[in-house]
C-alpha cells in the first residue's frame, strides 16, 4: 500500500507521543475515476502480502472505542460553541447535525466485530498497515481514493478488479462492510480532531486581538509580552488567518504585531494571503469529506451488503454453473457457503479449489451407472448432498479434511441421539443427586434413609438435569434451518403441490372450524399450483360406520364445493380444495394419498 494511500500509518497512530505531536493525516488521498481504481486495486492486489498466521494480528475493537471517545468529545466541544454563540464551519455544522448517524455506525460496528471472526480473517505480512486483516487495508484504499464517498458500483468494481489478482475469502468479503465503516469513522475521527484543533486556533487568536486592544474583560497588554508565548512554535493556519483578520485595516498600534505575523509566516514558508487562500481550501475540502463520510454512513446501513455479497464472490460465481444452486433460498445458499469455509479450514485448500471440486463430483454423478433411480441421481447431483447432506463424510475423505476432536466428540454424540442423551440425563441427575446425598450421609443419615431420599429426589433432580442438558445442546447445536428453495416466481407447474391437513370428522361445528382454517391457509398462500385438502377419517368405534357419519362426510364435501365455487378454478385449472374421504388402515391412506399426488400433478 502506498504512503500517500495510507495517509499515516496505523502502526503510529496508535502512539500517544505521535497524538501529542501533530494531528493525523486525514484518509485522502488522490481522487481516482472508476478505470483508474480498478488499477489501483490490482496493484493493491499484488502489493499487499497475507501472514502465514491468520491469528496473529492487531485488534481494530480498542481503536475504535479511542475513536468513539474523540467523537464524542469533539461533538461536545462544537455544542459548547455553538451554545456560546460563536461561529462554526460548514463542516462543524455537518458534523454537530449527523452525529446520531455517527453514534448508530459506533455501536453498530462494536456490535457487529467479534473477536472471534476478526481472528479468521488473513492479516497483512507487511506494510503500514502490517498484521491488521487485508480486507480491511482494501476498505482504506477505497475510502482514500473516493473521498470517503459511498458508490456501490464502484466498490464491486473494485473489489471485483482486486480479486481478478487476488481472490478474497468468504469471510473478507462479508467483512467489507464492517471495515468500510471502521475506515469511515476512522476518517471522521481524524477530521474532527483537527476541526477541534483549529476552534482553540481561533479561540487563542481572539485571545491575542483582545488582549492587544484591552477588549472585554482583558486589560490591555503591550505586543511584545503578549507575543512572545508564540516565539517558540510554528503557527497554525486557522490562528494566523483569524489574527490577520482581527488585526488588518485597525488602529496603527497594532501594526508592529502585523509586521511580525509577516515576518514570522515567511520564516515559515508563506504568506498571509497564502495562508488565508490555504485556510479556505482546507475547510472546503473538509466540508465535503464530513459530508461525504455522513452521507456514506447513512447508504451503507441501507444497503444491501447480502447482494453486494454474492455479485462479488468467485464461490458463488462457480457455484451458480449449477442452476438449482440459484434456485434457492438466501439462507440455504448461506448453509453451502459455511460448509465451503469449514472445508477449507479443514483440509489447507483454498476455497475455490473446495467448491470447483464440490461442483466436478456432482456433475460427475450424473454418469454412475449404480444411481438408476432418478430421485437419487438428482439428490447426488445436488452440490448440497456433499456440503451439508449425507455426502459431507466421503467428500471430506477427498479433500482430505482433518475433523478436530471437538467436532468429532459432537458427532459421535449426534449418531446415537437417543442413547446419548439418555446417558447424559442419568449422569446429570446422578451429579446433581450426588450432593445433598454426599452431605446427608455425612450427618448420619442410614442407608435406608439415603434410599428414601434419593427416591424423593429423584424427579426434580431429573428435571434440573434435563433443563441444563437441553440448554447445553441447544447452544452447542443451535437451530438449523432446513433447505429450502426460493421460488420467486411461485411454484412452476412440475413443482405443483397439494397441502393435506388431517381432521377428525366428529360434529358440523368441528368441520366448520377446519374448513375455515383451510381457507385462511389458502388466502395466506394463494398461488395457482398449491392446492389444499382435507384428509378425513373417523374416530374410533366399534364398528366401521356409525349413525351421522354419512351427514358428516356430505357437510365436509358442501363445505369444500362451497369454496370451490366462492374463489372459482385456478388459473391452471382444477379446483384449488379438495376433500379425501375417509380410508381405513395406514396403506389405504398412504395408497389414496399417493393417488391424490399424482393426480395434482395431472391436472392441467
Amino acid at each position: 500500500m502506498t504512503p500517500e494511500l495510507v495517509g499515516q500509518p496505523m502502526n503510529t497512530i496508535c502512539s500517544p507521543v505521535a497524538k501529542s505531536v501533530e494531528l493525523e493525516e486525514p484518509i485522502r488521498a488522490e481522487l481516482f475515476g472508476v478505470e483508474r481504481l480498478e488499477q489501483h486495486a490490482a496493484s493493491l492486489a499484488v502489493a499487499q502480502v497475507v501472514s502465514d498466521d491468520a491469528r496473529v494480528g492487531r485488534l481494530l475493537t480498542p481503536r475504535v472505542l479511542d475513536n468513539k471517545r474523540v467523537l464524542v468529545e469533539s461533538y461536545q466541544a462544537i455544542a459548547r460553541t455553538i451554545r456560546d454563540e460563536k461561529a462554526i464551519t460548514p463542516a462543524d455544522e455537518w458534523f454537530v447535525d449527523n452525529f446520531h448517524i455517527v453514534d448508530e455506525q459506533l455501536r453498530e460496528i462494536i456490535d457487529d466485530l467479534p473477536p472471534g471472526y476478526y481472528r479468521q480473517l488473513p492479516k497483512l505480512a507487511s506494510g503500514p498497515l502490517q498484521n491488521y486483516p487485508r480486507v480491511f487495508g482494501v476498505a482504506w484504499a477505497f475510502v482514500a481514493h473516493t473521498d470517503s464517498r459511498f458508490d456501490p458500483e464502484m466498490l464491486r468494481r473494485f473489489v471485483m478488479a482486486y480479486q481478478r489478482v487476488q481472490p478474497l475469502t468468504i469471510g473478507e468479503l462479508w467483512a467489507v462492510a464492517i471495515s468500510l465503516r471502521v475506515v469511515l469513522v476512522e476518517n471522521l475521527r481524524r477530521l474532527a480532531e483537527r476541526i477541534v484543533h483549529s476552534r482553540k486556533a481561533r479561540l487563542e487568536a481572539d485571545e491575542l486581538a483582545d488582549s492587544l486592544f484591552g477588549s472585554g474583560s482583558l486589560a490591555a497588554e503591550i505586543p511584545a509580552s503578549a507575543l512572545r508565548r508564540f516565539e517558540s512554535n510554528p503557527l497554525a493556519t486557522a490562528f494566523a488567518v483569524r489574527l490577520v483578520r482581527r488585526l488588518r485595516d485597525l488602529d496603527p498600534k497594532v501594526r508592529p504585531v502585523l509586521r511580525w505575523l509577516d515576518e514570522r509566516l515567511v520564516a515559515q514558508g508563506t504568506t498571509a494571503d497564502d495562508m488565508v487562500h490555504t485556510e479556505h481550501q482546507q475547510q472546503a475540502a473538509m466540508s465535503v469529506t464530513v459530508r461525504n463520510i455522513i452521507t456514506s454512513m447513512r447508504l451503507t446501513s441501507a444497503f444491501d451488503w447480502s447482494e453486494f455479497f454474492e455479485s462479488v464472490s468467485p464461490i458463488d460465481t462457480i457455484l451458480r454453473t449449477d442452476p438449482r444452486y440459484t434456485e434457492m433460498d438466501f439462507v440455504t445458499r448461506d448453509m453451502y457457503r459455511h460448509a465451503i469455509e469449514d472445508l477449507s479450514r479443514g483440509s489447507g485448500l483454498s476455497e475455490i479449489e473446495v467448491t470447483t471440486r464440490v461442483v466436478t463430483r456432482a456433475r460427475r454423478a450424473e454418469g454412475e451407472p449404480h444411481m438408476r433411480k432418478q430421485p437419487e441421481r438428482e439428490r447426488h447431483m445436488d452440490p448440497g448432498y456433499y456440503l451439508i447432506s449425507q455426502g459431507r463424510r466421503a467428500f471430506e475423505r477427498e479433500l482430505g479434511y482433518r475433523v478436530s476432536w471437538k467436532e468429532r466428540l459432537l458427532r459421535w454424540y449426534v449418531r446415537g441421539a437417543a442413547p446419548s442423551y439418555l446417558g447424559s440425563l442419568a449422569v446429570g441427575t446422578t451429579m446433581v443427586l450426588a450432593v445433598p446425598l454426599w452431605y446427608a450421609a455425612e450427618t448420619g443419615v442410614t442407608v435406608a434413609g439415603l434410599v428414601c431420599l434419593g427416591l424423593i429426589a429423584f424427579i426434580p433432580a431429573s428435571d434440573l438435569a434435563m433443563a441444563l442438558i437441553n440448554r447445553t445442546v441447544m447452544a452447542i447445536l443451535g437451530p438449523r434451518s432446513l433447505p429450502r428453495m426460493a421460488l420467486r416466481d411461485g411454484i412452476p407447474k412440475e413443482l405443483r403441490t397439494i397441502v393435506v391437513v388431517p381432521t377428525l370428522l366428529t360434529s358440523r361445528q368441528g368441520i366448520d372450524e377446519q374448513i375455515e382454517r383451510l381457507e385462511v391457509h389458502y388466502l395466506a398462500n394463494s398461488d395457482d399450483d398449491l392446492r389444499f385438502a382435507l384428509l378425513s377419517d373417523w374416530r374410533d368405534a366399534s364398528s366401521e360406520s356409525m349413525p351421522g357419519d354419512a351427514e358428516l362426510l356430505a357437510s365436509a364435501v358442501e363445505r369444500i364445493a362451497h369454496l370451490n365455487k366462492r374463489y372459482g378454478p385456478a388459473a391452471g385449472g382444477g379446483a384449488p380444495f379438495r376433500a379425501v374421504a375417509p380410508q381405513a388402515g395406514l396403506e389405504r391412506i398412504r395408497a389414496r394419498l399417493d393417488g391424490v399426488g399424482a393426480e395434482t400433478r395431472q391436472t392441467p
